[in-house]
């Protein structure tokens, strides 16, 4: 009897610890257009200036502070960058470097970015710095849904307790393609992909995590696709007139 005593108070314990457990989901994207430091006025007048073929520079921007239980981002300021791929594969940007007119595709690393970021400009310089023409900056942002509610950056999920209900996570990843030059902005780039499960599943924080890393990677991969027409049109309509 007593040892039957004993394992109900360990099932409680446990059940009470789990019930007590969170998860925190990520901060959230960034929305790039609002890191530019001009007006409408002046943005009108902006040129492209690159050559083709052109190499490009990548950056992925966060919200300032972002951290996830995979990465964080550096710098402080509006937003900050993430150095460290966490969710994207090799093979994404050995498919970027392929692509026609691409002379090579360099990441920015914390040694060229400052500590305070603030606008595009900033990264434009540390861009500039690594000799390229081009900077592609994309940003992805990741909500997670419970029965179609949708719960905000840094909320907490509570581990052990949840119902059985409908929940997935949702990761859209969305990108500028910018001259490094000038500030000119050939084109932009959206990619959305979902990861569907039910709260069950959601037991511990390492189970949600996975469904994150899912979303975000395919997210991703999609985005990578949609880049590849943006990088179609670009170099239909801008590396002819270089006479190319």
């Amino acid at each position: 009897m007593n040892r039957i005593i004993l394992m109900v108070l360990m099932a409680i314990s446990i059940a009470v610890t789990q019930g007590c457990a969170t998860y925190t989901t990520p901060a959230s994207g960034v929305n790039i257009s609002s890191l530019t430091d001009v007006d409408i006025a002046e943005l009108m007048k902006i040129e492209p200036a690159s050559g083709f073929p052109a190499r490009i520079a990548v950056a992925r921007v966060q919200a300032s502070g972002y951290i996830s239980r995979t990465n964080s981002g550096y710098g402080s300021g509006r937003y900050s960058v993430v150095t460290t791929r966490d969710i994207e594969d090799e093979s994404d940007f050995v498919k970027l470097s392929s692509l026609a007119m691409v002379g090579g595709v360099a990441p920015l690393s914390r040694l060229l970015l400052p500590p305070e970021l603030d606008s595009i400009k900033d990264l434009r310089l540390s861009a500039a710095r690594l000799k390229t023409d081009l900077i592609l900056i994309y940003s992805i942002d990741t909500a997670f849904h419970v029965e179609g509610t949708p719960l905000g950056p840094l909320s907490a999920i509570t581990l052990g307790f949840l119902p059985n209900k409908k929940a997935f996570v949702s990761s859209t990843t969305s990108g500028a393609l910018i001259d490094v030059r000038t500030g000119f902005v050939y084109g932009v780039a959206e990619a959305t992909e979902r990861e569907e499960q039910r709260t069950t599943i959601w037991n511990s924080s390492d189970a949600i995590d996975e469904a994150r890393m899912d979303a975000e990677k395919a997210s991703f991969k999609s985005f990578v696709g949609e880049f590849e027409n943006l990088w179609k049109s670009t170099l239909a309509q801008y590396a002819a007139k270089n006479g190319k």
